[in-house]
Order: C-alpha cells, then sequence, then structure tokens
C-alpha cells in the first residue's frame, strides 16, 4: 500500500510538471529580444539581448556589398520582395559583421521592425522545425548562419535547399535567409573536382551540390583590403573610441602588425585596435 500512494503521489507530480512545461518545440516570446540563437535537440529558440557587433558606419572597404544588403533588407522589413543573400570571401573581411550591423541599423530607424535568428551549421537538419516556429511568430525574421559549408558525404544541404527555393512549402513569406561561406559554392573546390573525375556524367555530378548556391539570389563577394583602406578602417576605430595617437604612429604600427598577421582584413583591423587600447590603457 505503502509503495501504491508513493506511486500515485509521483504520477501526480509529473502530470503537474508536464503541464507546467511548454510543449517540445516551443518558442520563447520572441518579442523578449531583437536576437535569438536557435539550437535543435531539444528544438529552442535562445534569446540574446547583446548582440556582438560594430556600428556599420565602421565597416570600410566594403561599402558596395553594405548598400546593396541593407537595400535589400529594408525591402523585407517592408513586406516587399527580397533575396536570400550568400556572403562569400576571405575571412576576416566583414560578412558576418555585416549582417548583424544592418539588422541593428533597421531595427534602429524602425524598432522591433526585423528579427535576427542564428543557426548552426551542425543544426542546419533541424531548419524547417526552426521555420515553423518562426512562421508562426509572425515576425519578419532574418535567419542568419554563419560559416556555411558542406563536405562530402554531407547531406545537410537538401534541407537547406528545398528551404531556399524547390521544396513544396519553401521558405515561409516572413523569413529570409543570410549565410557566410568561405567557398563561393558552399564546397571545397577539390571536392568538386573529384566528383567530376569520378563519375559517369561529370556535370550532373556536381549540379546539385553546386546548385544550392544558384539559390540565393543576392551573392556578395568580400575580398582583403589594400593598405590604403586598412588605415582607414583603423583610424575609423580610433576616431570613434578617441584613441590617443597620431596618424604616423597609427599607420606604422597598423602596418607592422598587418605584416606579422600576413594579411589586412577587417579582423586584422579590430585585433590591432585591441591590442592598441590596451597599451594605451583605453576600454572600448
Amino acid at each position: 500500500m505503502m509503495y501504491a500512494d508513493a506511486f500515485d503521489a509521483l504520477t501526480r507530480i509529473a502530470d503537474a510538471l508536464e503541464r507546467l512545461s511548454p510543449p517540445p518545440g516551443a518558442a520563447l516570446d520572441l518579442n523578449a529580444a531583437d536576437a535569438h540563437v536557435w539550437h535543435a535537440d531539444p528544438d529552442r529558440l535562445e534569446p540574446v539581448t547583446n548582440v556582438n557587433r560594430v556600428d556599420i558606419g565602421l565597416l570600410q572597404g566594403i561599402e558596395r556589398q553594405r548598400e546593396q544588403l541593407l537595400a535589400n533588407t529594408l525591402r523585407f522589413a517592408d513586406g516587399l520582395p527580397a533575396n536570400n543573400a550568400l556572403l562569400w570571401g576571405a575571412r576576416g573581411t566583414g560578412k558576418s559583421s555585416l549582417v548583424k550591423a544592418v539588422h541593428a541599423t533597421i531595427n534602429a530607424q524602425r524598432p522591433k521592425s526585423l528579427l535576427l535568428v542564428e543557426i548552426h551549421r551542425e543544426d542546419i537538419p533541424s531548419l524547417p522545425r526552426c521555420l515553423k516556429i518562426l512562421k508562426e511568430s509572425g515576425r519578419r525574421s532574418v535567419l542568419f548562419c554563419d560559416d556555411l559549408s558542406f563536405d562530402q558525404q554531407d547531406d545537410a544541404y537538401k534541407s537547406l535547399k528545398a528551404v531556399l527555393e524547390g521544396g513544396i512549402e519553401g521558405r515561409p513569406e516572413n523569413v529570409l535567409f543570410y549565410a557566410t561561406s568561405n567557398r563561393r559554392h558552399l564546397m571545397a573546390r577539390d571536392m568538386i573536382d573529384n566528383e567530376r573525375s569520378t563519375a559517369i556524367n561529370p556535370g550532373e555530378a556536381v549540379e546539385e551540390k553546386v546548385s544550392l548556391s544558384d539559390r540565393f539570389g543576392l551573392w556578395l563577394g568580400f575580398h582583403h583590403v589594400a593598405q590604403d583602406t586598412f588605415f582607414a578602417i583603423v583610424e575609423g576605430y580610433v576616431a570613434h573610441y578617441g584613441l590617443p595617437i597620431s596618424t604616423e604612429d597609427l599607420h606604422r604600427q597598423a602596418n607592422e602588425w598587418a605584416v606579422t598577421r600576413g594579411s589586412r582584413s577587417g579582423r586584422v583591423a579590430w585585433q590591432f585596435i585591441q591590442d592598441l587600447a590596451g597599451r594605451l590603457g583605453k576600454s572600448l
């Protein structure tokens, strides 16, 4: 009898907890923050109240890309047709920074107009479930995947391909998909060449995977910057944060930093500014 009573008590407690807990896959209040991160297994959207980003005016050397992505995203925020965007190119050239800066710029002008949702590369297979939650929320959302690429024998791209275009349901009208990648076709060149060399029909062998990038209506290329542009980037940071250093010293130190890193990019410029501010005893 005692064991039966204990079992009944535990059952009632479990039932009560189940009633209090949200159903599987339920999203948090999407108005709690303008940015969220999607996690799979279990499915959930985690609000991000403090997004790691820089002011759009500090992104130098990518003016054309900035204007195109901003215009495309503004049209989407206004309920007009807009394209999914693939930002591809060298590492550290401002691809993900631009996506976050554009989102912040639009929301500063039109509060709560856009939701930014980041989905990790490994969670791409759960994309349809994420889209269902975003569709039901009704909020206009930019779904963002940073550093997207696919390896051989990786079928996760099929989930993305069906969502972008071609699936029965397709992408919800209130969701736009932005991705950054170091690869223009989202797969390594040696993988493409290998499949072509071993296939009966080389053209068809890679068509399914390569065609994924074609489903992004907007392609934006990013490349390492020239020295003058690199100097303009660090000068912008120095002016923005009020760092006390002469232009001559700034250029000399920034050039030395770039030489030691072997490249000039927005990321290298920011790393130099962090080092400079620390040496000057200034916070950013």
